[in-house]
């Protein structure tokens, strides 16, 4: 069993030895005399602190970084998105999965929650990279009600290869929303869910349009109240967005033990609204996590930076600057996302999975020295990195990941393939 150990680290303002053997943090001391196949010295100024957890992106849209900006959400899909993702072959997927890893692990984020076209391909990525990922069954439905034959395909690839993914890739279903995918085909994956253990992964009340259709097509019925309906929240669902949620939705989110996505960056890019952060993650004590959507909407993958915005739009919206205090914002994007997504992990303690991120704190933005925590809210950017370790493996070391100018130009040369 391989061994790691992070020498002279500042953990909780002290210094401090910490020694991984295998996936888990065997211990953590003043001082550890002991050998280990890798060491990293830390020379007292690296602080070592939990990953980040994104918990709602689409990987393979990296690809689509610049390629249409500034439009209305159902404009943007319909017209430049959708048409775009028809032309990305196989290759062009599993390149941008491996550019939206590269820039994830070089920000700090060791876990993402996906939902893309071919995702055996982003598999492939991840699985090489060593980071960890739910990778969706994404659905959409033609106007037969049934999941689009491309789809259906790709899921069926996905489901074959999974006992030969490793325990850090798990399965879920990922229909895309209430308005792509029909009735029948959302209660029956609700049935599965619930069978097999499956997470459900699902855009939810982001758009005022998408509230109003919902309403007009199923009774008065929200999406929140709709999805509850068919039986598709639980404990498992992961709602995307939230952004126009009533009390009763609410309600149902915290009885159901729902986790909501909440991305501030992209939905105020795409001018989705405004997620009321004090009802529904303070006063609503839901669950709510942190994700970063994808970078056509984003546009990149720093959970740093949406951790800020997330902070900073909710004491703009309510008025009040105590509202999403650091420390809670910092949660949902560590300890509260691990949780959400069944994972031993998220705090630096003996016995919880390694991963974990070292933090320069010699760089500009990290002094003064009063509060860890809210200099990386507040201040800090993805050069503060140094290093990043994802279930006991050194994917990161000062700031620089292998491959990563392979990595570069594939995608480029990917971008030139589907550009119109």
């Amino acid at each position: 069993m391989s061994s790691l150990l992070l020498k002279n680290v500042i953990h909780q303002q002290r210094p401090c030895d910490v020694h991984i053997v295998g996936n888990r943090i065997k211990s953590i001391a003043p001082t550890l005399k002991l050998s280990a196949d890798q060491v990293i010295d830390g020379h007292g100024r690296l602080a070592v602190m939990p990953a980040f957890y994104n918990s709602h992106t689409h990987a393979a849209m990296t690809l689509l970084r610049g390629y249409a900006d500034d439009l209305e959400l159902f404009t943007w899909l319909s017209k430049y998105i959708w048409p775009a993702e028809e032309r990305l072959s196989a290759e062009d997927i599993y390149a941008g999965s491996r550019l939206a890893n590269l820039e994830m692990i070089k920000s700090g984020t060791v876990f993402y929650n996906d939902m893309y076209w071919l995702p055996t391909e982003t598999a492939r990525a991840v699985e090489e990279m060593g980071m960890r990922a739910m990778l969706g069954m994404l659905m959409i439905c033609g106007e037969d009600g049934e999941v689009l034959p491309r789809n259906r395909k790709a899921n069926q690839a996905l489901l074959e290869k999974a006992d030969e993914l490793p325990g850090r890739i798990r399965i879920s279903y990922a229909p895309h929303a209430c308005y792509t995918v029909s009735e029948k085909i959302l209660r029956r994956l609700a049935d599965d869910a619930r069978e097999k253990g499956r997470y459900v992964h699902i855009h939810a009340a982001e758009s005022r349009r998408e509230v109003e259709d919902c309403r007009n097509a199923h009774g008065g019925l929200s999406p929140i109240a709709y999805l509850d309906r068919l039986g598709v929240l639980s404990e498992r669902c992961v709602l995307a967005h939230c952004v126009h949620l009533s009390e009763e939705d609410i309600a149902i989110i915290r009885e159901r033990g729902a986790v909501i996505s909440h991305m501030p960056a992209s939905n105020m890019k795409l001018s989705s609204g405004n997620f009321n952060f004090q009802a529904v993650a303070e006063k609503g004590r839901c669950r709510v996590t942190i994700g970063t959507d994808g970078c056509a909407s984003n546009n990149n993958l720093s959970m740093l930076e949406e951790m800020k915005l997330a902070a900073l739009l909710a004491k703009a919206c309510s008025s009040d600057p105590t509202v999403a205090n650091d420390g809670l914002v910092y949660d949902m994007a560590t300890r509260l996302a691990a949780e959400a997504f069944g994972l031993d992990a998220g705090v630096v303690a003996e016995g919880k999975l390694a991963d974990l991120i070292l933090v320069e704190l010699d760089h500009p933005v990290m002094v003064g020295d009063y509060n860890l925590v809210a200099n990386l809210v507040y201040a800090a950017d993805t050069s503060v990195i140094h290093s990043v370790i994802c279930d006991g493996r050194v994917l990161m070391e000062n700031h620089y990941v292998p491959g990563e100018e392979e990595i570069i130009a594939k995608a480029r040369e990917a971008c030139r393939r589907i550009k119109p």
